[in-house]
């Protein structure tokens, strides 16, 4: 099972090596041919559908899938991303973050962020972690520290901050109200 197993690993591994190859030769290929992409460097205009595996790092254009490793950098992120150390979706985010520090920059994000640190634009859906950092958030908010500009859902957590509302600072619990229930 475990020699199975190996090569299995192993073949794997090498479609991803060889599709690396095909695009530092120049072919001209926008997206990867292989389900599997082994990413040791930045390939700023590939866009990976099937499965991404960032050592230590890797950078491209978009991923539809699933992006695992260490550090993982993507423009467009669609699916889920798990990478030890930090996630990053420049400009946009549909899915699942999970890793130390996660971040989803100025961008929009529907899904959910996991981790220590958690920072986006604006989120629709769930932050989860230590500190979570948001300029609107469309959802929940559940760490220690949990701060957003404007909230149109929950806060829990030691420390919550709505800094566009009557109640900026509230321990424990925070609610945030949309603009149509003050009439």
């Amino acid at each position: 099972m475990k020699k199975l197993l190996m090569g299995l690993a192993l073949g794997l591994a090498c479609m991803g090596v060889s599709a690396q190859e095909a695009v530092a030769e120049g072919a001209a290929a926008e997206k990867a041919n292989w389900p599997v992409w082994l990413s040791f460097n930045t390939s700023d205009d590939m866009d990976i559908v099937g499965f991404r595996f960032t050592f230590p790092y890797g950078s491209c254009e978009s991923v539809t899938g699933l992006d695992i490793g260490f550090y993982g950098v993507t423009r467009y992120m669609e699916g889920f991303q798990i990478n030890l150390l930090r996630n990053e979706a420049v400009d946009r985010l549909a899915g699942f973050q999970v890793g130390i520090y996660n971040t989803a920059g100025s961008a929009e994000m529907f899904g959910a962020q996991i981790g220590l640190f958690n920072e986006c634009g604006s989120i629709s859906g769930l932050q989860a972690g230590v500190i979570n950092v948001a300029n609107a958030v469309y959802g929940f908010q559940v760490g220690l520290v949990n701060r957003a500009e404007t909230l149109y859902g929950f806060q829990v957590g030691l420390v919550n901050v709505i800094r566009d509302s009557e109640l900026p600072f509230f321990p424990v619990l925070n609610i945030g109200l949309d603009e149509y229930s003050k009439y």
